[in-house]
């Protein structure tokens, strides 16, 4: 499903040169749940966001689904990755304007989906994810884990085949964080091939497979 073949990520900060990602290559099959962990600077954050087709890599190739997504043109990326992949991240990312409803409901507006469509859709991520009685408050009105969970909702109303979660309980208690952490091995159990970016060694040892990463490199 993914394949990354000698990845080279470079950053210029004054007159040093930075290998975020130095020499990677990696396979990762569907439906696998993954934990990339390491200490900052290692290169986790920049891994993820190659992989979700948000940066690129100065060299080496990235295999989704057979297809070299570091040839593709940026409106080519942009549509793949709204077909295949979410994100999670650690501070929500919620519109604070809108409601839980209109959060989830936003990714498949600005596709353009039919409003009837979108309803049937986002009433069934909102029972889901026990959000109904939540689905007209605003992002200010929801305890943290409620706004992870819609954030959750947003990332999978599209149907995505890979969720990427940057820190997705780092926000939270240890009560929310469970929940939020079940809710995403659920999405895994049922085929969604799940990459976690965390500190957190206990939430990293649940995965099935964990990276450690140190110097932009997998060791």
């Amino acid at each position: 499903m993914i394949e990354l073949d000698h990845l080279e990520k470079k950053f210029q900060i004054g007159d040093q040169v930075v290998h975020a990602l130095d020499d990677v290559s990696l396979k990762i099959e569907q439906g696998e749940y993954i934990a990339v962990m390491g200490p900052s600077g290692s290169g986790k954050s920049t891994l993820m966001n190659i992989l979700g087709l948000l940066d690129r890599a100065n060299s080496g190739d990235y295999m989704l689904d057979g297809i070299n997504v570091s040839t593709l043109e940026e409106a080519e990326r942009t549509t793949l990755r709204s077909q295949k992949i979410g994100f999670v991240f650690q501070s929500y990312h919620l519109v604070p304007r809108l409601s839980a409803r209109e959060n989830i409901e936003l990714p498949m507006m600005l596709s353009g989906i039919p409003a009837q469509q979108r309803k049937q859709a986002v009433d069934d991520i909102l029972d889901k994810l026990h959000l109904m009685d939540r689905a007209h408050h605003s992002p200010n009105q929801l305890s943290g884990g409620q706004r992870q969970r819609v954030a959750i909702g947003r990332a999978i109303v599209m149907k995505p085949s890979i969720l990427l979660a940057d820190e997705p309980t780092g926000n939270l208690d240890s009560t929310s964080g469970e929940g939020v952490t079940q809710l995403l091995e659920s999405l895994n159990a049922e085929g969604i091939t799940l990459m976690v970016v965390t500190h957190d060694a206990t939430l990293g040892a649940r995965a099935k497979r964990q990276l450690n990463m140190l110097d932009g490199r997998i060791v």
